[in-house]
């Protein structure tokens, strides 16, 4: 620490750092633009001419901006497959996050027979890849006529052992004082769940919210699979039709607007985090620290 500059000691000491924690902080910000750089890339190829996009130079901002590749690709019914995705998403995870929390705080903070071997399985089913079960369960909806619909899209969705993981881990450093004071009150098993222990499990169901939402919104096998319909198309399903076709003439012309759509695609996650990220860092920390 002595044998740096003066400007670089009082810029770590500003920054309550010591000079083993400065080569961290310099592979962090590293990960940081590596992770930065796809999205940079993406928005700026947005914005650029069809003609501008394959240059031999490489252009990280674009020379000239247009918004035309946005304007066309609002030529389809983009509104319709957002509105799709954003009533699937948000049901999806709010169902996901109840649930969750209501399984987490079983397996938390009542007794019963076989309760660790429970949530062991319920880890191990991580193990197993979405392939396995995604026919099976599309032949049962197409089945019993709930292809192309809401339900279809939601139902799948609503079981998240990740959300089970967080809430556990919440619930099981819960003060024992409020359960006893409340039982004392004459509470009972869902009461005391829904009046007390939920309310206060506010960051896990945030952090919980924020990356099931983005899970949900983002799917795309499974309603790629269920839905036949234009109209009940999600925003990643139909964004797909955006990409270019490998060979043709169109390739070049197609990426600017490819990445018009995805832009358009990801800026509710984003905006979802950035507005919450206080209470997700907060509710991923608890999840993962407290035993």
């Amino acid at each position: 620490m002595a044998a740096l500059p003066h400007g670089a000691r009082r810029w770590l000491e500003e920054r309550r750092m010591t000079g083993l924690d400065l080569p961290i902080w310099l592979i962090g910000m590293a990960v940081a633009l590596a992770w930065a750089a796809p999205f940079v890339w993406m928005v700026s190829t947005s914005l650029k001419y069809p003609s501008d996009v394959m240059t031999q130079d490489i252009e990280w901002f674009p020379r000239r901006i247009t918004f035309d590749n946005y304007a066309r690709v609002f030529d389809y019914p983009v509104l319709r497959w957002g509105l799709n995705s954003l009533i699937q998403a948000a049901t999806s995870t709010a169902l996901s996050v109840l649930f969750g929390a209501m399984a987490g705080y079983a397996l938390a903070r009542l007794r019963f027979p076989g309760r660790d071997a429970l949530f062991a399985l319920f880890l191990a089913s991580l193990m197993i890849p979405t392939e396995v079960s995604i026919i099976p369960m599309l032949l049962g909806f197409i089945k019993i006529g709930w292809a192309s619909s809401y339900q279809a899209l939601i139902l799948p969705t609503i079981g998240n052992v990740f959300s089970v993981y967080i809430f556990r881990q919440f619930f099981l450093a819960f003060p024992t004082e409020i359960e006893e004071a409340a039982r004392v009150d004459g509470a009972g098993p869902f009461r005391l769940f829904f009046l007390i222990a939920l309310p206060l499990a506010r960051a896990p169901a945030i952090a919980a919210a924020v990356i099931l939402f983005t899970l949900n919104w983002n799917n795309f096998l499974w309603p790629l699979l269920v839905t036949f319909d234009e109209s009940m198309k999600t925003l990643p399903v139909g964004i797909a039709a955006f990409t270019p076709v490998v060979g043709t003439h169109t390739q070049l012309e197609g990426f600017s607007v490819a990445m018009a759509a995805v832009t358009i695609l990801s800026v509710p996650s984003l905006l979802l985090f950035f507005l919450l990220q206080r209470y997700f860092i907060q509710g991923i920390s608890q999840g993962s620290i407290k035993q």
